[in-house]
């Protein structure tokens, strides 16, 4: 039976032709790339509520998962916190893979196909991403998109980390941080009065009676479908829509292509909230008794349309005082700071104690590892914490009010007084996401949080941090749901001492 190619045979074609050179550096990457994914993939298949799978089994040496129909599929022990690719092997029955995307083919459970596509997507763009990047120390980067453009594999913990459907290889070498291009974005005059504007648009992105909005040369090409005459260099950060101008603001552009788990455009909705947002993360700051900044909107525009909009935020740099840095937490794990177990333990005890802090007031923080900076000093301790793109917040009214705040009009989407949503927000992205990326295993950030917690304030928030199951984006369990939006697990609390 004929099959047809996988995306690692087809990327790996369209590399030959327009960057020869990366070929065996592609080649030597994939066995690599497919271990990092089928590992994001276990987590998922061994903790997440899938339909099709009857039950779980310890055993000695591992995790036998009981299928419906019958089938069992077997893999290590899990560790729902580790970043290293520790799953290089699963058996299927008494068939062996490597390869996640033809693991997810041969289980033939239902919408497994389009899985199926995107794991092999993610594994061919995860080692094109890997290719090119050179071995041995590095030195501190100096810029902030520099430190940006340092994490290669995307996601700490979704399997499709690197899938980037609709960009071809080209493409990714010209717009991808990791691969360190400068891309030219395009300047796309509108006509002020057919435009949405918010907060303070800067004159140099205006002419006369229109509003200049920049726009990302792949949504220029694909969905706009028009050229630029005017073009502004930028560098792409690591959530590739959304870039630093050198010496001024970020510019996160509309982007409507499907990275990781979402399409990236800008709703009309979030431009027209973006100021009063922006007025309200001050509030937050100046609340957070000096241990968090929120970097402001400066102005947002939309024609009109998702399609064509674009934010300009302060670059978080705004925030170090002299000899301070200012580092993504995602980018934590490409420096030596996380492996000693007192810097990760002052660290978690700092973002627990903002946090918390802030959920006490009312407000939710998606603090992952992208939306959450730590500011370092000169010998490389945790001094502050940097917070940028509150449009994933959840904010609660009646704790708001309980602190004398009022409530910002704000997006319905945003707003509740439900504990577990309030709860799962701020867990989720920080203790499974951005302390759990740092920490790179369940034994060290238990460790770490377990010395952090001592020191915090007890609250019922801590309570439930404490004693119940950390909850989680079931993500892979949301790839494979054709309704879409944010669906949780639990899974093991990393506070509580891992059985043998």
């Amino acid at each position: 039976m004929h099959r047809p190619p996988t995306a690692e045979a087809e990327l790996a074609d369209e590399l030959a032709a327009v960057r020869p050179g990366l070929v065996p550096g592609y080649a030597a990457a994939l066995p690599g790339a497919r271990a990092a994914v089928l590992t994001r993939l276990w987590r998922g298949l061994a903790h997440e509520p899938l339909p099709w799978l009857a039950g779980r089994e310890p055993v000695r040496d591992g995790l036998v998962l009981r299928l419906s129909d019958g089938r069992r599929l077997s893999g290590p022990r899990p560790d729902p916190y580790a970043t290293d690719p520790y799953v290089t092997v699963v058996r299927l029955g008494e068939v062996a893979y490597d390869d996640p995307a033809r693991l997810m083919t041969d289980l033939a459970v239902p919408h497994a196909a389009g899985f199926a596509a995107e794991l092999g997507h993610s594994v061919a763009s995860l080692a094109l991403s890997r290719a090119g990047q050179r071995g041995g120390p590095r030195p501190w980067p100096g810029c902030d998109w520099e430190w940006e453009q340092r994490v290669v594999d995307g996601h700490p913990f979704h399997p499709t980390c690197r899938s980037r459907p609709g960009f071809s290889v080209a493409e990714q070498l010209a717009y991808g941080p990791e691969h360190g291009p400068v891309v030219e974005l395009g300047l796309v005059p509108v006509p002020a009065q057919a435009c949405l504007v918010t907060g303070v648009w800067p004159d140099w992105l205006r002419d006369g009676r229109r509003v200049v909005v920049p726009v990302h040369p792949w949504q220029a090409a694909h969905v706009l479908k028009r050229t630029c005459e005017e073009r502004l260099a930028a560098h792409p950060l690591m959530s590739l829509r959304t870039l630093a101008l050198p010496g001024g603001p970020h510019v996160k552009t509309a982007l409507s292509a499907r990275l990781t788990s979402s399409v990236r455009d800008i709703s009309l909705p979030s431009v027209a909230a973006s100021a009063v947002l922006s007025g309200f993360g001050q509030v937050l700051a100046d609340r957070s008794e000096g241990l968090l900044h929120v970097t402001r909107t400066l102005g947002a525009a939309a024609a009109g349309t998702a399609d064509l909009a674009a934010v300009l935020r302060e670059s978080p740099q705004v925030y170090a005082a002299a000899g301070e840095r200012v580092v993504p937490v995602a980018a934590l794990a490409t420096t030596a700071l996380p492996r000693s177990p007192a810097w990760l333990a002052a660290f978690a005890r700092l973002a627990l104690t903002a946090g918390l802090r802030l959920l006490e007031l009312g407000v939710a923080l998606e603090a992952h590892g992208q939306n959450l900076l730590v500011v370092l000093s000169a010998a490389g301790e945790p001094m502050r914490l940097v917070y940028r793109d509150l449009a994933d917040i959840r904010v609660s009214p009646a704790r708001l009010a309980r602190h004398g705040i009022p409530v910002p009009e704000l997006p319905a989407r945003m707003v509740t007084d439900d504990e577990r949503a309030l709860r799962r927000k701020l867990f989720g992205s920080l203790v499974a996401g951005a302390l759990a990326g740092t920490a790179g295993s369940r034994a060290a950030l238990g460790q770490a949080l377990r010395t952090a917690v001592r020191d915090l304030l007890r609250t019922s928030d801590l309570t439930a941090l404490r004693d119940d199951p950390l909850p989680a984006k079931a993500l892979t369990l949301m790839r494979m749901s054709p309704a879409g939006g944010d669906l949780w697990t639990e899974l093991p609390n990393p506070l509580h001492e891992s059985p043998n």
